[in-house]
């Protein structure tokens, strides 16, 4: 940790890195008011410059208008529509109308983005972003080749480190503290992987910034760390989701890995292909075609492989035809390797084609949650009780694990690191203009205490279960050949538990569902799959760097997110955005042009959307 010592007391904690975790952290040193520094610390599992933001390609959205004319008011129009009118319009005017300064901040703080001839910050185009309302496409995403994310995460810690941010690197957090009235936060548990030891922290004002939960399906682009620990960390402490049913899927992902290919790739000439070679897109988006928005895309790829147009994997010739092509045969060499890079490098790495010349295989993949943990435009955390929002007193979250409503049902492509950006700026702002008011409170602590206690026995238990079991299976293989390493391996594995979920919400869930298939996913989440999280048991029982142990608790937090996901995609009963219900293919503006929030128990509520400027129209694609 930075060479500090870890202590149990922070004016401010952050969970996570990301993008949406170091805006929070500079933004909260910048806006702190004391006479002293303030005590900052930044929890991530995993070193801070692996968070997945890294992993970012094709642009951060901006109506910088450098190369072609463009208005904050048109960004705001195509963020409200592309949410299919679930976006909660005060916050997509913020994300608009502050995007630009945003973007000129990320240039300040080093992010070496790509440059148009006459020097000014590069753009491309990107699905769903429009001129005039909807008319035409437009260039709004800035760049960086096609690794923004990463110049953006690097350039951010940089910063983070300059101005001298502590940083708890592989840490897990385990536990939110609420006071005993559920309305102001307390601090949080965490894991010390280093030496398998829980901490109790106490803060004044804890900020989650934890990323989305894309491990809930097999078939993701996301790394192995999203297992939305920030979203169970609510959920435990007695707080709500919102949005959980509106899970994207990105259509561009290399068949048969889920590795994104970015949607850059479409800016930049590449087009989808059917089994006869027909760009099929005209005819799902005739005004957008490629770079309609990505439920649009996903949806007609599903399609095109149902009516019998798909491809099978190359490396694979005998296997499903679940694919479509992405052809990038008409951009030259030179701008392949100058504009996309990462995208050429992932197709020669891992599906050994070189996609100059050959056809690359390409289906959906699990991207992006626009749902999360409720927050204000502030990134106040709050509870919906009564009809009205009732704010949690030093606690914020900002990024894919929380819910602003300004993705709605379908977030936009590059509005995802605006978001994590800005709102996690705004966070960190409001965390720091509260902090002295937070910091003359006294509180017992005493949840904080009974819940360090909890998971210290806990990890007691399961380490002490693990000394026995290794003994026991070390005696019974001497005794009995292979029967003790049989025993073992008929265990509950963590990782098995993972991949069962996954694979059950691919099939149940993905892309489109019915009430039959999400009540079946659900009966064995609730049934077999939780209760078994619930049962886990360690077969190493090594303290330090215990990875089996974070298994453990991931395993348990996706059960219990795959079970939300599941009420609230039952729960809505009509077509929107990234959810498509068979059962129920249409919108329904009338019933459900509302907000869905769950808790824990299976408690549910609705929310209206905020509607200021534009009430809901035709989808016009």
């Amino acid at each position: 940790m930075s060479g500090k010592q870890i202590e149990s007391q922070y004016d401010a904690v952050i969970v996570g890195a990301g993008a949406a975790g170091l805006s929070a952290a500079l933004a909260y040193l910048a806006g702190w008011q004391g006479t002293r520094r303030p005590k900052l610390l930044v929890f991530s599992k995993l070193e801070a410059l692996r968070s997945h933001t890294g992993s970012a390609e094709g642009g951060i959205a901006a109506s910088l208008g450098n190369e072609e004319k463009d208005d904050w008011h048109w960004h705001y129009f195509d963020t409200v529509k592309g949410g299919d009118w679930l976006v909660d319009q005060d916050a997509a005017k913020i994300l608009a109308q502050e995007a630009t300064g945003t973007v000129v901040a990320l240039e300040h703080a080093g992010v070496a983005f790509s440059r148009s001839q006459d020097g000014h910050i590069a753009q491309r185009r990107f699905g769903g972003h429009t001129s005039q309302f909807g008319k035409q496409p437009v260039k709004r995403a800035a760049y960086a080749a096609d690794r923004i994310g990463h110049q953006i995460l690097t350039s951010l810690w940089q910063q983070c480190v300059r101005a001298g941010v502590d940083f708890a690197e592989e840490w897990y957090v385990c536990d939110l503290a609420l006071d005993p009235t559920g309305h102001s936060v307390e601090g949080l548990v965490a894991l010390d992987t280093h030496e398998g030891h829980i901490h109790a922290i106490q803060a004044s004002q804890v900020i989650i910034c934890s990323g989305g939960a894309g491990r809930l399906f097999h078939t993701t682009s996301n790394s192995w760390d999203l297992t939305g620990d920030g979203m169970s960390l609510a959920l435990r402490a007695g707080l709500q989701l919102e949005d959980m049913e509106f899970i994207q899927f990105h259509p561009t992902g290399l068949a048969h890995t889920g590795i994104l290919l970015s949607e850059a790739s479409r800016a930049e000439g590449g087009v989808l292909r059917n089994a006869q070679g027909e760009a099929f897109m005209g005819r799902y988006a005739p005004e957008q075609a490629d770079l309609a928005a990505r439920d649009v895309v996903s949806r007609a790829i599903l399609e095109e492989v149902r009516q019998g147009r798909g491809v099978a994997d190359p490396r694979e010739p005998d296997g499903p035809k679940d694919c479509v092509w992405l052809d990038l045969r008409a951009i030259s060499p030179e701008d392949l390797e100058a504009k996309l890079p990462q995208v050429a490098e992932t197709i020669r790495f891992y599906a050994g084609l070189d996609p100059s010349r050959d056809l690359v295989p390409v289906k959906p993949t699990a991207h992006y949650m626009m749902g999360g943990i409720p927050i204000s435009t502030q990134g106040q955390v709050y509870r919906w009780k009564d009809g009205c929002r009732q704010p949690i007193a030093g606690l914020y979250a900002a990024g894919e694990c929380s819910c602003v409503g300004v993705h709605g049902a379908n977030r936009l492509g590059g509005n995802s690191l605006l978001d994590a950006c800005l709102f996690g700026h705004r966070s960190g702002l409001a965390a720091a203009n509260q902090s002295q008011e937070r910091d003359q409170r006294a509180g017992d602590n005493s949840r904080l205490e009974r819940l360090a206690q909890e998971r210290s026995q806990q990890l007691k238990e399961l380490f002490a279960q693990a000394q026995a079991q290794q003994t026991i299976t070390t005696k019974a293989a001497d005794q009995a050949g292979r029967q003790g390493q049989e025993r073992q391996e008929q265990q509950a594995n963590a990782y098995q538990l993972i991949d069962r979920i996954g694979a059950l919400l691919d099939r149940c869930l993905a892309v489109s569902c019915d009430a039959d298939s999400i009540q079946s996913a659900l009966e064995q989440i609730e049934g077999e799959l939780l209760p078994a999280a619930n049962k886990l048991s360690l077969s190493d029982p090594s303290k330090q760097f215990n990875q089996e142990l974070t298994a453990i608790l991931e395993a348990g937090n996706l059960a219990l997110l795959a079970q939300c996901v599941l009420r609230a995609s039952l729960n809505r009963q009509e077509s929107r955005g990234s959810l498509f219900r068979r059962d129920y293919p249409q919108r329904n503006d009338q019933d459900f042009l509302k907000h869905s929030l769950l808790d824990m128990a299976g408690q549910r509520d609705w929310q209206d959307v905020h509607i200021l400027d534009f009430p809901p129209g035709s989808r016009g694609y």
